[in-house]
């Protein structure tokens, strides 16, 4: 059903906010380098000692740091994929040419009628969703999408951008970037009231067929989503070990310093404790996942 209407008393984000890079845990750096790169075409932007930083060659869009003998934890809060998003169709494509010459397992292919969307595990089982953006003015009603639901992606469709422009690719666009986070939690109602109340996000769809399979996605700006939120590992499901490969934290990227301390401003009146970064506040939501908050670069 589609998400209540926000009051005219809440907080709200600054419009112009978007997701940074996320950085992951990883039990084997080599082994998750290798496959960014083979795979989605991301270029290796630094390394020192245990972490490193890729992307498609302007701004890091994942950050991996390895931790010998960490491991994959089910039934737990945390990542359920990270959407790495695409400026063009023919982009997408070429990604998807990618998957079939590299033999990557693909989860699943959708027309979300706001993105197309292809959702692939990386090495260590983290969620990907490689996406490209339909025009905004091409998006549904939030009540026709929830009429409309998921709709195919039909691969044989994709592909023909190819023919239509044979150019070389030469992997991860500069304009690649974050789109999305969607996460598992404890409590989505907690987790709801973290990210609308606390930090400003506005609630876009609430999905609550069943009382364990409850989903809400919020954004800055009238976005579709840049925060998902789903409780579908169980409710009350417990944080992941500090031995586990996954999610580290997020970056939420405000538009300037201002907003930033607004922002922060707003977390430390929620009673909420945050660790110095040497980019921002490091904070955790109710369900342990980190979320750093930064200001975009230069400003």
């Amino acid at each position: 059903m589609p998400a209540q209407v926000q009051t005219e008393q809440q907080f709200v984000i600054h419009p112009a906010t978007t997701l940074g890079y996320v950085h992951l845990t990883a039990a084997d750096l080599d082994r998750q380098i290798a496959f960014y790169q083979s795979v989605l075409g991301f270029k290796l932007h630094w390394r020192k000692d245990t972490t490193a930083g890729l992307g498609g060659g302007s701004g890091d869009l994942l950050r991996l740091t390895e931790l010998p003998g960490a491991r994959r934890v089910r039934g737990t809060t945390g990542l359920y994929h990270f959407a790495v998003l695409v400026p063009t169709r023919w982009e997408l494509a070429h990604l998807l040419r990618r998957i079939v010459d590299t033999h990557a397992h693909v989860q699943g292919m959708v027309n979300h009628y706001t993105h197309l969307a292809i959702y692939i595990p990386d090495a260590e089982g983290n969620g990907i969703e490689l996406a490209w953006d339909f025009p905004r003015e091409q998006w549904p009603a939030p009540e026709e999408l929830v009429r409309l639901g998921n709709g195919p992606l039909e691969p044989e469709e994709l592909l023909g951008e190819l023919e239509r422009n044979p150019s070389p690719w030469t992997g991860a666009h500069p304009e690649t970037r974050i789109g999305h986070v969607h996460l598992h939690v404890a409590d989505l109602d907690a987790a709801g009231q973290f990210y609308q109340d606390v930090l400003g996000f506005q609630a876009t769809f609430l999905y609550s067929m069943a009382r364990d399979f409850g989903a809400l996605f919020l954004s800055a700006g009238g976005y579709h989503h840049h925060i998902g939120l789903n409780i579908w590992k169980g409710a009350g499901a417990p944080p992941p070990p500090p031995d586990a490969v996954g999610l580290r934290y997020f970056t939420v990227v405000l538009p300037d310093q201002a907003e930033l301390a607004r922002v922060t401003a707003r977390v430390r009146a929620a009673g909420i404790v945050g660790d110095q970064h040497p980019e921002g506040v490091l904070i955790r939501d109710p369900s342990q996942n980190g979320v750093l908050l930064t200001a975009r670069a230069g400003l």
